[in-house]
């Protein structure tokens, strides 16, 4: 595990409607999403890898379709400083998964169905009204990375 990554598994409660699931609560951890999107991926592709500065990302994958999730630790004060873990989430699997600044991550569509996530970051994309940089070293641009997915 990379220190700081939190892996919530989130159970579905079941019954004659359909299921539902407790994605965030304020008294089970220390975060404020200010934003959040959903965002389909289609069989066999891949977001990421990159990471943020500043930025913590709170990613809920409860389906339809899965994920291979990558994650590698960056922060050089780390104590799993070049660390990396793989998890596959999503509807097989369904997870929350906090990833904090300096971790890098990215995903892999692993079903045969397009798969779905939602992101509930704790900082405004282009912060506010959109008017500054983007937090993110996008690390799939550069060919020499050390950050692959397969």
């Amino acid at each position: 595990m990379i220190k700081d990554v939190i892996i919530k598994n989130l159970n579905k409660f079941e019954d004659e409607r359909g299921w539902l699931t407790e994605v965030y609560r304020n008294d089970e951890m220390d975060y404020q999403p200010v934003m959040s999107y959903v965002s389909v991926t289609k069989p066999g592709v891949s977001r990421g890898p990159h990471e943020h500065k500043e930025q913590t990302d709170f990613f809920v994958f409860v389906g339809p379709g899965d994920f291979a999730l990558y994650l590698w630790d960056n922060r050089e004060t780390s104590e799993t400083y070049g660390q990396n873990q793989i998890v596959e989430v999503g509807e097989k699997n369904p997870v929350a998964v906090l990833v904090p600044p300096g971790v890098v991550h990215g995903y892999k569509c692993i079903s045969e169905k397009p798969a779905y996530s939602i992101n509930l970051p704790d900082k405004l994309y282009a912060g506010e009204f959109k008017k500054s940089e983007v937090d993110e070293i996008r690390w799939e641009h550069d060919q020499n990375s050390p950050f692959k997915i397969d």
